[in-house]
């Protein structure tokens, strides 16, 4: 019980101690050991990358979770050290919705089919999706939390000590300067006393007491300064070793990065063709989803020219074709088409072509130009601009 209390009050008199010596340094009333230029570059340094470390970290949690409740669901059965269930993706229950609707409308009608395929496709987005998520969890958002929960946290740690001995060292620094002047003046009052043959008055006996006290009080803070300056340097090397792991820090994330880029450039590519197959796939659907503006202007012309030039589809040659004067359109191509025949004009993805209608033609189809190549095309692999 003795050795808590002694503990506990020497404990209690450390705080003190560096608490007055932290106020009088904030009001200017003690001197401060200042770091060197290098090392508080690398304090900066490592402060700033604890700082946008953090807010990468937050920012990336919420792309790939933007739902505040299952990001907190996910933390609490991480801190419990429990594995977090399986949760579907928004993609996959829309794609699970949509084969469900499509049982219910039959699955051999234009519309069950077309949702079946979607639906289809959805669902291998979802699973796009979470593979995306998983990986970018393990390649970039473990590596910078295991930063700002590990490294940082034992640098925090050591810079807290640092600071604790250098308000130490400080303290010390100036217990001395007290001290000597203290034993200066009493030795003053020593020199100016009366002759000691004379007489030997009571002064000058507490004078030569007071000037050895106070010059065993000198070496007693000369001792403790050299203890706290030793403890200090001890301490600043290892915080500085520490700090000066920041760089290895920037080189590991560095890599995480490349890999989280590496990932999401994965996941849009196999994005971009489950979206291609879907659509080819839908071209080839009964009325899968032509266009409304080009199915509404084939029928038109169609039933306006019909009566004075019936022209049947089998026997349309598009050789002898002829553009009319009014009703061409600009269209853009939205992805390859290979003809099947030497009646249908090969397209390629970004490009733009003439296209127009003809009486008798599917409404599926539009004649299709591209300077002296002339071909049907599908409605469906075109974007008929104004």
């Amino acid at each position: 019980m003795d050795f808590n209390v002694k503990k506990l009050a020497s404990g209690a008199g450390l705080f003190f101690t560096r608490a007055v010596q932290f106020t009088e340094e904030k009001l200017g009333q003690a001197e401060k050991t200042e770091l060197d230029a290098q090392f508080e570059n690398l304090m900066s340094r490592a402060d700033c990358t604890k700082h946008w470390t953090e807010r990468i970290y937050r920012q990336t949690e919420v792309l790939l979770q933007p739902n505040p409740s299952a990001r907190i669901e996910e933390f609490l059965y991480e801190k419990l050290d429990r594995k977090a269930p399986s949760r579907i993706t928004n993609a996959e229950l829309l794609g699970q919705y949509m084969q469900e609707a499509a049982k219910e409308f039959g699955p051999v009608t234009p519309y069950g089919s077309t949702l079946i395929e979607v639906g289809e496709c959805e669902r291998r987005l979802g699973a796009a999706e979470r593979e995306f998520l998983q990986t970018s969890a393990i390649s970039f958002l473990t590596p910078l939390r295991n930063f700002l929960e590990g490294d940082w946290k034992t640098i925090s740690k050591e810079r807290r000590l640092l600071e604790n001995l250098r308000l130490d060292l400080d303290a010390c620094k100036a217990r001395l300067k007290k001290a000597k002047v203290a034993e200066a003046k009493a030795a003053c009052e020593g020199e100016m006393a009366p002759d000691f043959q004379e007489t030997r008055p009571r002064n000058y006996v507490l004078s030569a007491s007071a000037s050895a006290l106070w010059s065993e009080e000198v070496e007693k803070a000369e001792h403790e300064l050299r203890v706290a300056q030793t403890d200090f340097d001890r301490q600043a090397e290892v915080t500085r070793l520490l700090l000066e792991g920041i760089s290895s820090t920037h080189v590991n994330h560095l890599r995480c990065l490349h890999e989280f880029v590496e990932a999401q450039a994965a996941y849009y590519k196999r994005c971009h063709l489950h979206m291609q197959e879907l659509q080819k796939e839908l071209g080839r659907l009964p009325n899968a989803f032509a266009l409304n503006s080009t199915h509404s202007m084939a029928t038109a012309v169609s039933a306006s020219e019909a009566i004075n030039s019936p022209v049947e589809t089998d026997t349309l040659k598009i050789e002898e074709v002829q553009a009319p004067a009014t009703g061409t359109r600009k269209a853009k191509v939205l992805y390859d088409y290979d003809a099947a025949d030497s009646s249908e004009l090969s397209l390629l993805a970004d490009e733009l072509i003439t296209v127009y209608t003809v009486p008798g033609m599917d409404s599926d189809w539009l004649v299709g130009e591209r300077g002296n190549l002339k071909g049907k095309v599908p409605v469906t692999y075109l974007e008929l601009l104004s």
